[in-house]
């Protein structure tokens, strides 16, 4: 189909263009050949009167043409995308739909196990794919490339719409046979016992519980650290170490792991998952029934 002399086509490659700043790269994900998407890239530098992208040393950098048009194509893509996926006569039962969903493990052991034994029965053929959050997690959310984004409130990208989800605090947890650790801890005992904590994402970030303790100079001597939530539990089993966790992932874990949960030294201000997805997603029939099934199950979580 053609625009005002452009094949829309092309937006496509030029996305992958603007995206990649690589043709091997663009070639790759587009399942094209190299010499397929430099035949297109000669198309649209025509079209442009631009180069849209050149080369420095080795490298190939976007001229200034070209990084305006890196979010109008996007955008234009994503809103084609949205109106091909509208079905007005939406029916779960029968949707086809695959959603990518970026969060942490312990909202996947905390909400999304409640979540997915619904979307059996309801939604037999959509599927869910889940990925970490990384630092540029809200890029990929505007760039359509995650369709929702279930993050902690200071993270959220206030661009494009939200809702909460669920509150959750914290207590500290131990091996249950550990007898070191009383019911509760002080202060003083806290800052001399072994610590296990994450670390997580790409660049590796320290957890809100961990930034909150460092602002109320309170020092851990952390001894083993993880890349998720999860671990942290088992790797506390046998030790003297102690761990700051999430109140609700601490109860469900201490169901299968031989843990105990114990008072921590302060209280740390609960922390507020969110909901958010991309503002082209808003009316999207399919999208909006997932969004409400995660409302539902976050609302039947237990205290």
């Amino acid at each position: 189909m053609r625009f005002n002399r452009l094949d829309l086509n092309l937006l496509v490659t030029l996305d992958a263009l603007l995206d990649e700043r690589r043709i091997t790269r663009a070639a790759e994900r587009l399942n094209l050949s190299q010499s397929a998407i430099s035949g297109m890239l000669a198309k649209l530098r025509e079209y442009f009167d631009d180069e849209l992208l050149v080369p420095v040393g080795r490298n190939l950098e976007l001229t200034p043409l070209a990084l305006e048009l890196v979010q109008p194509v996007r955008d234009l893509l994503l809103q084609v995308q949205t109106i091909v996926a509208i079905d007005p006569t939406f029916d779960p039962a029968h949707a086809r739909r695959h959603f990518t969903i970026a969060t942490s493990d312990y909202v996947i052991n905390v909400l999304m196990r409640r979540v997915i034994p619904a979307l059996e029965q309801r939604a037999p053929n959509v599927t869910l794919e889940f990925m970490p959050l990384v630092e540029d997690s809200a890029d990929k959310l505007r760039r359509g490339e995650y369709d929702l984004l279930i993050i902690p409130e200071p993270f959220l990208a206030q661009d494009h719409p939200h809702r909460p989800l669920f509150d959750d605090g914290y207590t500290c947890v131990v091996w249950e046979g550990n007898e070191a650790v009383g019911k509760r801890v002080s202060v003083e005992e806290f800052e001399r016992l072994d610590h296990v904590a994450a670390l997580l994402g790409w660049p590796r970030a320290p957890t809100y519980d961990s930034r909150y303790l460092e602002a109320q100079g309170i020092r851990r001597r952390v001894r083993v650290t993880t890349s998720d939530f999860g671990s942290i539990a088992s790797a506390l089993i046998g030790t003297r170490m102690i761990a700051t966790m999430h109140r609700r992932l601490a109860a469900e874990l201490s169901y299968r792991l031989p843990l105990r949960l114990v008072e921590p030294p302060i209280a740390i201000p609960a922390v507020r998952e969110f909901l958010q997805w991309h503002e082209y997603r808003e009316k999207d029939p399919c999208h909006r029934w997932l969004r409400e099934l995660l409302v539902e199950a976050a609302a039947g979580l237990p205290d």
